[in-house]
């Protein structure tokens, strides 16, 4: 059996037809009612420069192909004109372990499937109505999360946030492009005090949201805190939302904004909700308008099986 390879080029018209943000729905849906056997994720962290390397893999019981994923963030890449994301991945037949397709993505459907899931938190727990969508950090990351947003919201004002001010505005003009009326903010606090819908999406490793700036009926993902020394929400913000979901329990025990406030004293695991059963579930939900709600997203396998054989089935059918 000869695996197709398939680069970018040849990816991103075929992912650009998938509906994403379904294709994540139902993961979450099988992860959270145990079909998917995922391990725990392997991780190299280097310091000089600063990076990390993660390795996800993992399978549906029943299902026909499993995933292994490499994907990295190297944060100095930009200076260097080369995108902070990089990776491949690995799609192989369950029955028989033969290399089906290498997906030469170059990180990008690690970003693509990463923001697909913001999209699906705040469809599920986002305010019914969002007034102005706050993006906290200006990377790859920052503008796919608000151009998935774009397909659960008609909101089309945002306001950003991030420490390079040349960042920030490259981030407005992308934003601007996608239609929506963007403005820069001086702080994360006063990005909250304008959005009822925040996103972060930074490698941060201390809090940059406090629960005092936020305001009632928010809804938040953070997508940036993806190993244990990273997070971006202060502990106690979890401590206080109604409503605090994670895309995998397990790997809330080792990484993500849970795993800072549990090990903080600030949040009981057993407070703490998968995502899959959100969207499985018509009780798991906001009760009210005032309620806070907080999505810690780490990223979990069963989404790269998703998409890499969504893909990879895709090209097939084409060729």
């Amino acid at each position: 059996m000869i695996p197709t390879i398939l680069t970018w080029d040849d990816i991103k018209p075929i992912v650009a037809e998938i509906d994403l943000v379904h294709a994540m729905e139902e993961a979450f849906i099988a992860y959270s009612r145990k079909r998917a056997v995922i391990p725990p994720v392997g991780e190299l962290i280097f310091d000089k420069p600063p990076g990390d390397v993660h390795l996800k893999y993992g399978y549906l019981k029943q299902g026909d192909y499993y995933v292994i994923k490499i994907a990295s963030g190297f944060y100095n890449n930009p200076q260097l004109g080369i995108p902070s994301s990089q990776g491949l991945m690995l799609l192989f037949k369950q029955t028989t372990g033969q290399l089906a397709s290498v997906l030469l993505d170059e990180g990008n459907l690690t970003d693509l499937r990463t923001a697909a899931a913001g999209a699906v938190a705040a469809k599920h727990l986002g305010p019914t109505r969002v007034a102005c969508i706050g993006i906290i950090g200006t990377g790859i990351q920052a503008i796919e999360q608000l151009t998935a947003l774009k397909t659960v919201t008609k909101c089309r004002k945002a306001v950003v946030w991030g420490r390079s001010e040349n960042n920030v505005a490259t981030f407005i003009k992308k934003a601007n492009n996608l239609g929506f009326n963007t403005q820069k903010m001086a702080s994360p606090e006063a990005l909250c005090q304008q959005s009822n819908l925040i996103v972060t999406t930074t490698p941060s490793t201390k809090p940059l949201i406090q629960f005092d700036w936020v305001q009632p009926g928010t809804h938040i993902t953070a997508v940036g805190a993806d190993t244990a020394n990273k997070q971006e929400l202060d502990a106690a913000l979890l401590s206080r939302a109604s409503l605090v979901a994670v895309d995998s329990l397990s790997q809330s025990r080792t990484r993500g904004e849970v795993y800072r406030a549990v090990n903080s004293n600030e949040l009981s695991r057993d407070d703490v909700v998968e995502l899959g059963e959100v969207i499985d579930s018509n009780t798991i939900t906001r009760k009210n308008t005032s309620e806070i709600t907080v999505t810690d997203l780490t990223g979990v396998a069963v989404q790269d099986l998703s998409i890499a054989r969504a893909v990879f089935l895709s090209a097939s059918a084409a060729s």
